[in-house]
């Protein structure tokens, strides 16, 4: 494969040492960048003219249930109680092993259209050794770096669970699938946690997690969920482990985030779907001021759009009206923002990566990184002129501007379209896995099917908003 010579470029490099270059060239060769600066003089390389764009990392989503593809948009109007009901009693056990993959491949193909090159698929719906396999099947052959996070079948995840981990499958994906360290797809460890099994269970399964040597991710904080103290349950029993990752953190308390940052964890914020489905206000200032980087999730679009752009937004109005609120409230007029454009920019990439494990690898513009890129088009009324590089991919940008995405060397966008991919053929091949999990489900796809909460595993009662 010969080299790629993006030319004449502004540069997001996210790299401390670089920040913003303009009329920048970045050198690929193989699946690393080998150069970043103006005027690279690259003999029989591949030329491509980014004049009218915004080059920057791909984004890192920290937490996505992937396999939901195919319920999107179905729980726009849910609560999270009625998110358990509709998706987990009814939907999670109706899904076979073709839905999986189709599921996922369509999932990782969203989020490359849309420059996420990096996900973490929460997989918690693995209910037989085959789904297993369809489900890790999907993301490789979308082309996403990724880790896919084994969490359990749907019947094990239903609150207070006594049920134990088929660890026997996660060793058999683990040595089947990926033996190979260094790949785009990686494995990690997807736990319930003490919100939703026992502490005995959470025990069981981080411990064999760390034995198998899997990183873990975990929901805390997570509504009406996380008010029985999960963070400080696990430090009960020694679980607090370096590279956790913690998801949602919304309703912990201050103490809990703490223990989190002086356990080396990290902080995965949903803020979307936290906002819509009344998780809690995001964590994201309280992480902050324990000295935590967050990270950001799109986790479902059952409920919420597929795309980072949407979820730094999100995330940036939720801090900021936070504290504007309360200087209203106090007669104050603030002198900066409580959360900046380049904070949230840096969440969605290189806070993403660390939390990975793969800050050595992708998250920034720099010699030596694998080159997970993603050319954002400026030549649009809407961006016309572009000042602030930052500003306009962090407050104007969308899907549709994200005109190529390149991941390790490769482009798998190009010109606005992804490459290899029939939608044609694809959209007939998920409506077909659509309709019959419905049909086995009995419910309509309309937008009218409301079910009735789930409360088990709360003290929460069901009340109509006043």
């Amino acid at each position: 494969m010969p080299a790629t010579l993006i030319r004449n470029t502004t540069v997001l490099t996210m790299d401390p040492r670089s920040g913003c270059v303009r009329n920048c060239d970045v050198l690929v060769d193989g699946a690393r960048i080998v150069d970043v600066r103006p005027g690279i003089d690259a003999v029989d390389a591949q030329i491509v003219d980014a004049s009218d764009m915004i080059v920057m990392p791909g984004f890192v989503d920290t937490h996505r249930h992937t396999w939901q593809s195919l319920l999107r948009n179905t729980a726009v109007d849910w609560s999270l109680g009625q998110y358990f009901a509709g998706v987990r009693v009814v939907m999670g056990d109706l899904y076979g092993p073709e839905d999986a993959y189709i599921a996922n491949y369509i999932g990782a193909l969203e989020c490359l259209d849309a420059g996420i090159t990096t996900l973490y698929d929460w997989s918690h719906n693995n209910n037989s050794p085959d789904h297993s396999d369809a489900a890790v099947s999907g993301l490789r052959d979308a082309g996403i770096r990724g880790i896919f996070g084994y969490g359990n079948a749907n019947r094990e995840w239903l609150p207070i669970s006594e049920l134990p981990t088929d660890f026997a499958d996660v060793r058999r994906i683990q040595g089947e699938c990926f033996a190979a360290k260094d790949g785009l797809l990686t494995m990690g460890f997807a736990a319930r946690g003490p919100q939703y099994s026992t502490l005995n269970v959470s025990e069981a399964d981080f411990r064999q997690a760390r034995e198998l040597g899997l990183p873990i991710t975990v929901h805390v904080g997570s509504g009406h969920w996380g008010f029985n103290r999960p963070v400080d349950q696990l430090r009960s029993r020694g679980l607090l482990f370096p590279d956790t990752v913690y998801v949602h953190c919304c309703t912990i308390a201050d103490d809990e985030l703490q223990m989190i940052a002086d356990s080396g964890g990290h902080v995965s914020v949903s803020p979307e779907v936290e906002l819509n489905m009344g998780q809690g206000w995001p964590a994201t200032l309280r992480a902050i001021s324990v000295g935590l980087r967050p990270t950001i999730s799109i986790d479902v679009t059952t409920s919420v759009g597929g795309d980072m752009f949407s979820a730094m937004r999100a995330m940036m109005a939720a801090a900021r009206s936070q504290v504007n609120a309360k200087a209203l409230q106090e007669q104050r007029i603030l002198d900066k923002p409580a959360l900046s454009s380049g904070e949230v920019l840096e969440f969605a990439t290189v806070a993403g990566a660390r939390a990975c494990g793969l800050n050595n690898r992708v998250g920034m513009i720099s010699p030596g990184m694998e080159a997970d890129l993603i050319l954002v088009d400026t030549n649009r009324v809407g961006m016309m002129p572009m000042n602030n590089a930052v500003g306009t991919i962090v407050e104007c940008a969308s899907v549709g501007h994200v005109d190529s995405v390149m991941v390790a060397g490769r482009f798998v966008k190009r010109g606005g379209c992804l490459l290899n991919v029939d939608t044609r053929a694809l959209r007939a091949r998920v409506e077909r896995a659509r309709d019959g999990l419905f049909a086995r489900a009995k419910v309509p796809t309309d937008g009218t099917w409301l079910p009735v909460p789930y409360l088990g595993g709360t003290a929460a009662e069901i009340a109509s908003p006043t």
